[in-house]
């Protein structure tokens, strides 16, 4: 199994369709759902992951996670100099018992369509606790989403 960190390229091709709207409390609804580190999707779970569906029986489980993860709160898009970029607010899985090696952000709005996938780097875990996912600053050399 192996797990490359990048934007799905179905995503890049999606935004020049205008497929994803990003616009805080106006635009489409966008989830954070955790993976184990067995996923296995094509042998790759990466820029070819086109959808949530993707992740199958490689979707973490766990105490007081759900299934399909949670909802994030978007950034309103927005630019610096020749970067445009947009993030999310960070994201707390409340007193969970789950572990986890990366997590899949997905259009919730728009049938699941991927956008990104993050490895961690090896298992985290949290048991009866919280899991928090940090998302850097929203700006032109950090935001989670940019288009230099």
């Amino acid at each position: 199994m192996a797990i490359t960190q990048a934007l799905c390229t179905s995503f890049k091709t999606q935004l020049l369709t205008g497929t994803h709207d990003f616009t805080n409390t106006t635009g489409d609804s966008f989830k954070l759902a955790l993976f184990r580190a067995t996923a296995s999707i094509s042998g790759t779970f990466g820029a070819a992951t086109t959808n949530y569906s993707d992740m199958g029986a490689d979707e973490a489980s766990g105490t007081n996670y759900t299934a399909g993860g949670s909802a994030l709160t978007n950034v309103t898009p927005t630019s610096s100099g020749t970067t445009a970029f947009t993030d999310f607010a960070d994201l707390v899985f409340t007193n969970v018992t789950i572990t986890t090696s990366g997590a899949l952000i997905y259009n919730d709005t728009k049938s699941d369509k991927a956008v990104a996938v993050f490895d961690f780097g090896g298992d985290k875990t949290a048991t009866a606790g919280d899991m928090t996912m940090i998302f850097p600053t929203a700006d032109a050399s950090n935001a989670i989403i940019r288009l230099v």
